[in-house]
């Protein structure tokens, strides 16, 4: 076992974990963070992208032992005083999600796509979601959202 601490949605964490245990089963089993889900578990869906110190990362192709001394944001981070975030109220109103499951690594995606392009094209925001996949929408409504939220100033 190896003792880690780690900053998740502001809040410190020091655990004894596996060496070999992965950022998103760590974030979920040990932490509950369960809005970080597991989807390919090969980093090619992008379902568990969460930020590790500001930045998107597949958190299925980190270990945990890898985050230590890091900052880590979920999903379940960004919300503020009951409020959705800006990213999260425009998949909201714009239907950017049917089954919900690719939502959260698109969301935090997103988010890091904005931080660098704050007025991204369509095109730009199709390339910068690339890593992340969805089954259901067809990415319309994603790209739609992401713009308008870039266009609210939802890197925030």
């Amino acid at each position: 076992m190896t003792r880690i601490t780690v900053k998740v949605d502001g809040s410190s964490f020091t655990d004894e974990v596996e060496p070999r245990t992965l950022l998103v089963h760590y974030l979920r089993e040990q932490l509950g963070k369960t809005g970080t889900v597991v989807g390919c578990d090969t980093s090619n869906c992008g379902s568990c992208t969460v930020h590790l110190d500001g930045r998107s990362v597949k958190s299925c192709s980190l270990f945990a032992v890898q985050a230590d001394g890091h900052e880590v944001t979920t999903i379940e981070g960004l919300a503020a005083n009951g409020q959705l975030h800006p990213m999260q109220q425009a998949f909201h109103e714009n239907h950017a999600l049917q089954c919900g499951y690719c939502t959260p690594g698109m969301i935090m995606q997103s988010l890091d796509l904005i931080a660098d392009n704050p007025d991204p094209s369509e095109d730009d925001v199709r390339l910068g979601l690339e890593g992340n996949l969805c089954r259901c929408t067809g990415y319309q409504n994603i790209v739609k959202a992401v713009r308008a939220a870039a266009a609210a100033g939802g890197a925030q």
